[in-house]
């Protein structure tokens, strides 16, 4: 069977056709028992309403679905490019060589901004309420038939992840008050708060860092040499007072614990977003 956006076998018309309503969610159990009941009480109405409708919406709608199919290639081979991991002209300029080690962070992390801004915020507006889709005015391809996925909206992402982290489990999840795990978060919201925190440190801490040469002192010392130098920054020892050869230990030394220091959270902070890689999905 085809997917689709809405099944006919799902709708009060094939209610009708079955002559029992259908579950709106349950358990497996649930639905075992729902399935069990509804053909032992008429077994043909069964079959139309599940597998005929599904074998009559398929036929319908087949022109359709082929054109969606067409936008949905275009969209995924030269839009988004789900082929590819890519990294922002601003971390790898375009045409510039990148050594393979170091386009890992920087296309990973790419890639989570635009999970955030583009399919987070498209899920915000797309199950949220008028009211919230008004709040950012999205323009007409941003959902439905004509979304392109190009609509970007940082701030609808980051609400979205707000929402899905203030989620807990109730009654409507079948926990019940006195379980140890009411009012617990649930798993999404585990999820979304680590998505938050991987978003946040590449987009607002990563880009706060110092630059390792200005903060260990080795810029400082480099415009030293060059001062007593003439103007040339000179590499000989012969060329160092005792001053200068201190100063540079000592900028060198720094550099070194900080550049150590930065590629120790660079690594925990890929690990942590491989560890979410599974909640990565719209």
């Amino acid at each position: 069977m085809a997917q689709h956006g809405r099944y006919w076998s799902c709708t009060p018309f094939a209610d009708w056709i079955r002559g029992t309503k259908k579950l709106s969610m349950g358990t497996s159990e649930e639905w075992d028992n729902w399935t069990t009941a509804a053909q032992m009480k008429h077994n043909f109405r069964y079959w139309l309403a599940e597998e005929g409708l599904s074998y009559l919406q398929d036929f319908v709608t087949w022109p359709v679905r082929k054109i969606y199919d067409v936008k949905y290639y275009i969209n995924n081979r030269w839009v988004t490019r789900t082929h590819a991991l890519t990294a922002h002209p601003r971390d790898i300029k375009p045409g510039a060589w990148c050594d393979v080690g170091n386009r890992f962070l920087p296309c990973l992390f790419n890639e989570l901004v635009d999970f955030v801004e583009t399919e987070s915020a498209w899920s915000h507006i797309a199950w949220g309420s008028k009211e919230d889709r008004a709040k950012y005015d999205p323009p007409f391809w941003a959902s439905g038939w004509w979304r392109w996925r190009t609509w970007r909206c940082p701030q609808a992402g980051i609400d979205h992840l707000d929402w899905a982290m203030t989620l807990t489990l109730g009654n409507d999840m079948g926990v019940e008050e006195g379980d140890e795990n009411y009012g617990r978060p649930t798993g999404q919201a585990v999820r979304a708060k680590e998505i938050k925190e991987l978003y946040t440190w590449w987009t607002v801490t990563y880009r706060a860092r110092p630059d390792p040469y200005d903060a260990s002192g080795w810029t400082d010392y480099c415009e030293a040499s060059r001062l007593a130098n003439g103007g040339k920054l000179s590499w000989m020892s012969g060329d160092k007072t005792p001053e200068l050869k201190a100063m540079s230990d000592a900028a060198h030394e720094k550099l070194r614990e900080i550049e150590a220091a930065y590629e120790a959270e660079d690594e925990a902070m890929m690990i942590r977003l491989i560890r979410a890689r599974d909640s990565l999905w719209t």
